[in-house]
């Protein structure tokens, strides 16, 4: 009897275990965005979709942390960017800006902000952090943290502020690519390094994201103003703002753990 041996390339294995770990990553945003599908729009079982989405969010969050999947010190992160998320919920929506709207009713609404959409800049986070340790990341040449923490806030003021004193979000980009010139996010797939242009890996991030925001939209869990008649695409120069607030999350990120690391060093 003959016995053959089948040998896979070495790319194929490794893209195999980039795809299992990027979906592993995604698990938080992954099951979140199939709730958003399967959950109908007038509600199931007498709750608001809006109070549903919430309740699957919170179960999703605490499975996740009861299986070890999440630890308490990546919630505590997790949580932060819950809090920016929905208080830049509050400012769009806000009748003075009116950048976007949730028209469905629920209970669980604070100054026309469902709660759940904190949990869409948090499955931003959840999938950095969770990234960050399967694929065992780190980044050459990265900036000085306090340079990054500065640019970051800027880029979040500046969703803020450009309503009053201007867009600047063009400048704040070309000074985050200065500032990450030279910057590259080294991971490992399985045994082997690969490296990739931060910047690169940070553009295709914010891509899926816009990706999703058009999925969000047409399933109508919000609106901006030109979608009120009919359904249209989300503009690509979103794609630009989400590239910002990925950065922004990636800088957060960096930061604690940057802050973690120097705690934990000895003296």
């Amino acid at each position: 009897m003959i016995f053959i041996r089948l040998t896979w390339p070495r790319w194929t294995l490794e893209l195999y275990h980039f795809t299992r770990k990027e979906a592993q990553a995604c698990l938080f945003a992954g099951l979140f965005f199939l709730s958003v599908w399967l959950v109908p729009r007038a509600g199931q079982w007498g709750i608001a979709r809006y109070d549903l989405l919430l309740l699957i969010a919170l179960v999703i969050q605490l499975g996740m942390l009861l299986s070890g999947v999440e630890t308490w010190d990546e919630l505590k992160a997790i949580c932060a960017f819950h809090v920016l998320g929905f208080l830049l919920e509050v400012f769009k929506t806000s009748s003075g800006i009116k950048s976007w709207s949730y028209p469905d009713p629920a209970h669980t609404k604070l100054w026309g902000v469902p709660l759940f959409s904190g949990f869409m800049y948090a499955a931003v986070g959840s999938y950095i952090i969770q990234a960050w340790r399967l694929l065992h990341m780190r980044v050459e040449h990265h900036p000085p943290y306090w340079m990054a923490g500065l640019v970051a806030g800027a880029i979040y003021l500046n969703f803020f502020t450009h309503h009053y004193i201007g867009d600047y979000r063009w400048y704040l980009g070309a000074l985050a690519l200065g500032l990450y010139a030279r910057s590259r996010i080294v991971f490992r797939p399985n045994q082997t390094d690969r490296r990739m242009p931060l910047a690169l890996g940070l553009v295709l991030v914010a891509f899926f994201i816009w990706l999703a925001e058009n999925i969000g939209t047409f399933l109508g869990l919000w609106a901006y103003p030109h979608q009120m008649g009919a359904w249209a695409a989300v503009h690509v120069s979103k794609w630009s703002a989400w590239s910002l607030l990925v950065l922004m999350s990636f800088t957060i990120v960096t930061n604690l753990k940057h802050i973690k690391a120097t705690i934990h060093v000895p003296a």
